[in-house]
Order: C-alpha cells, then structure tokens, then sequence
C-alpha cells in the first residue's frame, strides 16, 4: 500500500458554541485528491477523526488539515500524529482554519505553528513573497495579488520561516479586532518539527481560490516541500 495523504476537514464546535462553516470543503477535497494522485500518493479523506483509526495516522504520508473548531481527536490520534511528525514520516499541510482549532490540545501549535487571533479584514491584498526560491511561491513574482480573509495571529512560533505576508500599510490597523504583533501579519509560512516539516498557509477561504492555478500550486508547492523538496 501506498502511504497516503489523509485529509481531515471536520467542522467542529468551539468550547463557546458553532463553529463557522466553509462552503469550500468539497472543492478543497477535490483539490487535494489530485494533488496526491500526482505526487504518486493515496488519498483518504476524513470528515470526522472519531472514524479514523490511530494506526492509519502512523502510515500517512501527509497529514493535511482544514479543520475548524474542538476537532475531537483522541491521545492515541494525537500521540501517533506528533510521533509520525517527529520521527519524519510524516508531513503537514495545514490549510486556512486549521489554526482556528484545537484551543484545548496543547502541543497543536508544533503541527500547524501558530494560533488564530481573528480576521478584522478581508480585502484585495498585495502579498509580499518572502523566500521566493521555496516551492509554495517560487512559481509567484515579488508580490501576490490576492483577495481573502487576512487572519492574524497569536503564539507564532519563532522558528517559523514566513513565507507570505501583507504589508502593514495594506491595513487598517484602527480595525476592530486588529492586534499587531511584532512579527507582522504572515499569512504562510514553514517550519520543521523534530525530523518532520509543516507548511501553513491562511489563504483559500473563498471558491475562487480554488479555481486558481496559482493558489493550487501554491498548495502543490508545500506538499512538495512536506515532503522533503526544496530546503
């Protein structure tokens, strides 16, 4: 068997209520089956981790997560998952809302890198490419024009590599909601844990993006580099 990509898109609540709801899944599903297939990989997509066994976690691949809110994964999911990582033999690629969960797991930040602290904006943006030799941007100039949420974060960990971020003068930083920290406003960014890689990326809120050549290779970029491609 092929090790594969497994997909988790659960929309869970919050310890405060619903959670929010992105009608991009199902493209975002589809997207990501042909992203494996090409990278010669299996793909099982997961709507509900209370389905999945710990031990499918231990042969993945790529661990790829669009999740929103208390995502319900057990001590043996969650131990299998941070082992597979550490250990190398598995890669993250943590999409949009995947910040947005998991406020009650401690060590979920070593998989996705960060907390989300809200989106005061969506608006046209003109991303800055940070490292434009990494596979996620190499195929982008030195800007990105994008339309989207603009998330901002907390708990960014210091060894991240930013790979996208919006310039602060783009922002309304009297926005209900804004807080600058002093990292700025990243939108994707990388990093390694243990002998493992992760790669992030905030954007793909909206249908569009998945109907943008370059936001898919932006996706196939950090598979890539999950998996091993590129420094």
């Amino acid at each position: 068997m092929v090790a594969p990509v497994i997909y988790v898109t659960q929309t869970a609540p919050y310890a405060d209520g619903p959670a929010g709801v992105h009608g991009v899944l199902g493209q975002s599903v589809t997207a990501l089956a042909q992203l494996a297939e090409a990278s010669g990989l299996d793909f099982l997509p997961v709507d509900d981790v209370r389905r999945l066994p710990a031990d499918r976690l231990a042969e993945a691949a790529v661990v790829a997560i669009f999740t929103i809110g208390e995502t319900p994964w057990n001590s043996a999911q969650q131990a299998a998952l941070l082992a597979g990582v550490r250990s190398g033999q598995t890669g993250v690629l943590a999409i949009h809302a995947a910040t947005d969960s998991c406020n009650f797991w401690d060590e979920y930040p070593a998989l996705v890198g960060a907390r989300f602290d809200g989106h005061p904006w969506t608006q046209d943006i003109d991303l800055e490419i940070c490292e434009p030799q990494h596979p996620a941007v190499a195929h982008l100039g030195s800007t990105w024009a994008w339309h989207d949420e603009v998330y901002q974060f907390r708990e960014l960990r210091p060894d991240a590599r930013v790979l996208v971020r919006v310039p602060e003068a783009q922002l309304d930083l009297n926005a209900a909601g804004a807080r600058p920290r002093p990292y700025g406003f990243p939108l994707a960014w990388c990093f390694t844990e243990g002998e493992g890689r992760a790669f992030y990326t905030a954007l793909g809120h909206f249908s569009s993006a998945w109907e943008n050549p370059a936001y898919l290779r932006h996706l196939a970029g950090g598979l890539a580099w999950v998996r091993g491609q590129g420094g």
